[in-house]
């Protein structure tokens, strides 16, 4: 009988072992851990920067990308509309206010946010059409390797 339990008990440990080694042990469970284009991934060590396209057909291309700690991401519209890419959550924009310093970007322009100095994944979306699926996404940013 004390085998069995003894058994049982070892079971339900390795099992708890496994779901939390396949959950990542935090996060938000989106967070990807392959490369992603213009981004890179977190398993070779992250490009210190990246660029955002706001293309032709009003989507942002790529819609993660994942960068170095200290890095900054440039958004570049190639839209014929203006777009306002801010941090989550609107209409606050407190998750990273670093987003703040990519402005208001009238067709043609760029901008590049300020230096991501906090490992964290922090959402992005255009504050005039926040509900837009198409001008969302993430930025994920990593501790140098």
């Amino acid at each position: 009988m004390t085998t069995t339990r003894g058994l049982w008990g070892l079971a339900v440990v390795m099992a708890a072992v496994a779901l939390a080694t396949a959950c990542g042990g935090g996060g938000d469970g989106g967070t990807p851990t392959t490369p992603t284009p213009g981004g890179g991934g977190a398993g070779g060590g992250a490009p210190a920067s990246a660029t955002i396209t706001i293309e032709a057909n009003g989507r942002v291309n790529p819609s993660t990308v994942t960068i170095s700690q200290g890095g900054r991401v440039t958004f570049v519209n190639n839209h014929t509309r203006n777009h306002d890419m801010s941090s989550d959550p609107h209409p606050t924009h407190t998750d990273c206010p670093e987003m703040g310093q990519v402005g208001f970007l009238a067709p043609g322009q760029s901008g590049t946010s300020g230096p991501f100095n906090i490992v964290r994944t922090c959402g992005f979306h255009d504050h005039d059409a926040p509900g837009d699926t198409g001008l969302q996404g993430r930025i994920v940013i990593v501790a140098p390797q």
